[in-house]
């Protein structure tokens, strides 16, 4: 098993900066990917942002040259630099770890950008 917390998330005005953090532990294999994912209400569940354990990466375009993620392999912790915050990033960010054929999600951390 393996569980992830996350941490990081709160309430900001449009244009400032956030940075989320997830710690991962439990039965953690060497080649996994790490990421997060995001729901706004009303809306599905979309990837954010994903990395390798070698250090790839893949952004969705609405947040390329905004946001960074970034990963400790020696914590098996990920991170996601978010700046230029929109309105339209607010929604429950969750981080999620997948390692063969496993899939785990931590609990979600909330991100309100507005006025």
């Amino acid at each position: 098993q393996v569980q992830l917390v996350e941490s990081g998330g709160g309430w900001v005005q449009p244009g400032e900066s956030l940075r989320l953090s997830c710690a991962a532990s439990g039965n953690i294999f060497s080649i996994n990917t790490m990421g997060w994912y995001r729901q706004a209400p009303g809306k599905q569940r979309e990837l954010v942002a994903t990395i390798t354990s070698i250090g790839r990466t893949n952004y969705a375009d609405s947040v390329k040259g905004r946001f960074t993620i970034s990963r400790d392999n020696a914590k098996n912790g990920v991170s996601l630099q978010m700046n230029s915050l929109k309105p339209e990033d607010t929604a429950v960010y969750y981080c999620k770890l997948s390692q063969y054929t496993q899939t785990y999600w931590g609990q979600g951390t909330q991100v309100t950008v507005s006025t």
